[in-house]
């Protein structure tokens, strides 16, 4: 029997608080009914499997992204827009590590998928930024920098990978700046 009152959103979020504590790969089935006070049967009630979770955790995880970038832009352009996106981009990804991976490698189901239209919704924001550059022939390749350029900053940092005395957020604003120049060229 389901616990009254739980819903697969209730599910996700659970999941999604799970992942931040404990990493996106381990969590299961078993532990998340553990948080939740319930047989891990009652879970197949919400949700049509791990897989199916997984894929709800990206949608969710993507959206707040999408979210997070969308409402630092605002009013925003040039270089104040870019450092706005990446400074907003840097503290959900290692506030929110868990749910952030879940959108690595997550593959869209169908043109109704709503991981795909959040991802959509993310893209747009980032090129909104890009396109004060006057780079529009070259938007793909710039938005796929900017993303391994954030990715690996962030995920290094969410991992405690810079363990030497130089001061992240210095080195953040640097790369800010470096990006930057590379896309007045």
């Amino acid at each position: 029997m389901p616990r009254v009152g739980l819903t697969g959103d209730d599910v996700v979020a659970a999941a999604a608080g799970l992942a931040d504590e404990i990493g996106f790969g381990a969590v299961t089935m078993g532990l998340l009914a553990d948080r939740l006070g319930v047989r891990p049967p009652s879970l197949y009630k919400h949700v049509g499997g791990l897989a199916d979770l997984q894929h709800r955790l990206a949608t969710l995880a993507m959206t707040e992204f999408g979210e997070v970038i969308r409402d630092a832009v605002q009013g925003k352009a040039g270089l104040d827009a870019l450092a706005a996106a990446l400074t907003a981009a840097r503290a959900y990804v290692t506030a929110r590590p868990g749910r952030y991976t879940a959108t690595i490698g997550a593959e869209f189901t169908g043109p109704d998928d709503p991981l795909l239209a959040a991802g959509t919704r993310v893209i747009n924001s980032i090129a909104a930024v890009l396109r004060g550059y006057g780079i529009e022939d070259e938007m793909d390749h710039a938005i796929r920098t900017i993303r391994c350029t954030l990715h690996g900053f962030a995920m290094l940092e969410a991992s405690q990978g810079f363990q030497w005395s130089a001061d992240p957020d210095k080195s953040f604003d640097w790369m800010i700046g470096f990006i930057d120049r590379g896309l007045r060229h």
